[in-house]
């Protein structure tokens, strides 16, 4: 199991058109089987994102297919990166972790 972490950095005044937007590709990850949701930190250390997004995947084959249809066709997706990224002050920050599967294995 893999988790995908997206940190966006946004101005406080499109705080709110941000999360409407996350909150669509997070229903749409939820429509298609899986675990997502929108993190919104209380506190933020200097620089820190405002918003997190973060989807669990199965294979880390998905996350290609996810980031070109997650919101429904590869032009609605399209167009939903491009009014996120209209707003975001510096590209998105991606993390991608692997979740172990047990905390004695010393490969996971």
């Amino acid at each position: 199991m893999y988790v995908v972490r997206f940190a966006y950095d946004i101005l406080p005044k499109d705080r709110e058109h941000a999360v409407a937007l996350i909150r669509r590709e997070v229903e749409a990850a939820r429509a298609r089987g899986l675990n997502a949701r929108l993190l919104i930190p209380l506190t933020r250390g200097h620089g820190g994102a405002a918003l997190h997004y973060e989807v669990e995947l199965e294979d880390l084959a998905l996350l290609d297919e996810f980031r070109s249809t997650g919101i429904g066709s590869a032009e609605e997706t399209g167009d939903w990166m491009r009014e996120l990224s209209g707003l975001l002050t510096a590209p998105p920050v991606v993390e991608i972790l692997r979740v172990a599967a047990n905390g004695n294995d010393p490969r996971a």
